[in-house]
């Protein structure tokens, strides 16, 4: 009787054990003998900076997980330069880089060695990018972590990640993680993406700002292949290496339908890096079903586009979706943040009005996981109408100045510097007068924070004045810091400003400026006491020497 019942209880826990497990993902037809798009992973660490694997040994994993390339992402400023794109194990790897801000992290694609170290404001670090070539991805956008949350939508940033592998299990709770846990071991991707969840507060965030400017959204694996206590991947302490980076790779992956990669390593990183930049991209949760494709098209008179492209209006606008997406999906075709249509698979075709729109399109697959589901497929929209550009027309207008230096002495000028930097002050000849010249070198180690900077005294008159202007240059590219500073504490605002061989004229409205320090909000102008142009190693190397002229220094509003 004993033996049966434990039998009978063997039974009960083994049927209870398996019908907690997480569906295996559906495997689908692939197609119609079309070409397969070309898959692969982006925004992957390595041992470079906080992941545990080598370049080798992730695209190995890559490899196992059937993807064609990966784009490494490893923690740096953008002077190390990116590695030259090779393949190993078969997969193309790719060398991108990940910049921190003070408003978020900044994934940057396609961006050359850069002459000076990229941080601070996420503004400057997005300017400096595009100046530079490269592409700009806001990371982790929704992160409940408050470090990594990107937080200033109002710059120009190229893309977005819609998902991100390492922000999606951190809000779920307790009784999911642990069931994630136990079942981890038997059905590991599968487990993975039973922690995601359509993140609508920032799907709702991309909708509005594809009204004003095109953006590019992906799925980005965040990959560390590290947790450690309390969950955390970052930094070198002890930690488990989960979950594995090749059932990252398992669980969702981008596909670039539009290009065939020819084994010539620069030539293919070359397209898989334009076609993200188009936004000829999508993503799928291939843990939910696979191989995954999907096709979004759309057409007005003699006029064709494609997902990420512009459309010229010339006549009716019909758009067509396809999709090999198991039965029971939903494809959802949206314009301007609503969905408009939707059915089932594998066509839907749609004729929409004669006017601008963007369409993006979502499918949706029985027993997803999340909260709200987290959809299967989300395109990269098609622009009808054209794309919204943001406005950079925006010339500040002057109707009164009031001079700070033009010619003359450095009297009323002084410097301030970190223990053991150097720096000199002095008036050097121009062409029709004399101009400030600041020699700088940044000596000390990064813990002494090295810094030099100008400074000058404020006078009542500061708060007449909405604004500062000047004219710098540098003997060699780089970012110049802005400072306003109170008296009697460490509160500063700040605003840098890129400065090269070549003169340049800035404008900074004193509202522009952000608090350092112990300061909030914009500049209180009646306790600035004084103005300083910083050279710190926010944007400069250690170590680094180098000479800045400053001339026609004026207050404006």
């Amino acid at each position: 009787m004993r033996r049966w019942l434990a039998i009978a209880v063997a039974i009960a826990v083994g049927v209870t054990w398996y019908s907690i497990l997480p569906a295996s993902s559906v495997t689908l037809s692939p197609g119609d003998g079309r070409v397969p798009p070309v898959r692969g992973a982006i925004h992957v660490h390595t041992r470079r900076s906080d992941g545990t694997g080598t370049v080798e040994e992730v695209a190995a994993a890559a490899s196992r997980a059937g993807l064609q390339f990966v784009i490494f992402t490893d923690h740096g400023d953008g002077t190390r330069g990116s590695d030259t794109p090779v393949y190993r194990s078969g997969v193309l790897c790719i060398d991108a880089v990940e910049i921190s801000t003070n408003g978020g992290h900044v994934v940057a694609l396609d961006l050359p060695q850069t002459p000076f170290p990229l941080g601070g404001e996420a503004g400057d670090v997005i300017e400096d990018v595009r100046r530079m070539g490269g592409m700009s991805v806001a990371a982790h956008a929704d992160s409940p972590r408050r470090q990594l949350r990107w937080t200033d939508w109002s710059v120009d940033v190229d893309g977005l990640e819609w998902l991100n592998g390492d922000s999606q299990w951190r809000d779920e709770d307790w009784g999911s993680i642990g069931h994630a846990i136990l079942t981890y071991p038997f059905r590991r991707a599968a487990t993975l993406a039973t922690l995601l969840d359509r993140p609508d507060d920032l799907m709702s965030r991309w909708d509005t700002l594809l009204q004003t400017r095109p953006l590019v959204a992906i799925a980005a694996a965040d990959a560390h292949a590290r947790i450690g206590p309390g969950g955390d991947p970052y930094g070198r302490s002890f930690s488990l290496h989960l979950p594995a980076y090749e059932q990252v790779f398992r669980t969702f992956s981008i596909a670039l339908p539009q290009i065939q990669l020819k084994r010539d390593a620069r030539e293919d990183a070359r397209s898989v890096v334009d076609a993200i930049r188009a936004g000829h991209v999508y993503s799928t949760i291939d843990a939910l079903a696979a191989p995954g494709r999907f096709l979004f098209t759309a057409s007005s008179g003699s006029h064709r586009a494609l997902m990420g492209d512009a459309l010229p209006i010339d006549g009716a606008v019909r758009l067509n979706v396809e999709s090999n997406a198991p039965a029971g999906s939903n494809i959802r075709l949206i314009a301007d943040g609503k969905t408009i249509a939707s059915g089932g698979p594998p066509t839907l075709e749609y004729e929409a009005a004669s006017s601008p729109a963007v369409y993006r399109v979502e499918i949706d697959v029985a027993n997803a996981p999340g909260t709200t589901p987290i959809p299967w497929i989300v395109s990269n929209p098609i622009y009808v109408g054209g794309r919204a550009m943001p406005d950079s027309s925006k010339a500040p207008t002057i109707s009164e100045t009031r001079s700070v230096y033009a010619n003359g002495s450095v009297a009323d000028w002084r410097i301030e510097k970190s223990a053991r930097s150097e720096a000199t002050l002095s008036a050097a000849p121009a062409v029709d007068g004399t101009q400030l010249l600041l020699r700088y070198g940044l000596g000390g180690t990064l813990a002494e924070g090295p810094y030099v900077a100008a400074v000058i005294a404020t006078g009542p008159e500061l708060t007449r004045f909405t604004g500062v202007r000047f004219t710098a240059r540098s003997i060699q590219p780089m970012r110049l810091a802005f400072q306003a500073r109170a008296t009697g504490n460490d509160r500063r605002w700040g605003k840098s400003v890129y400065v090269e061989q070549m003169a340049r004229t800035v404008t900074i409205a004193f509202d522009q400026m952000l608090p350092l320090g112990d300061a909030t909000g914009r500049p209180v102008l009646e306790d600035v006491r004084d103005l300083l142009f910083v050279v710190d190693t926010v944007h400069t190397q250690q170590g680094a020497s180098g000479q800045v002229w400053l001339d026609d220094i004026s207050y404006v509003k």
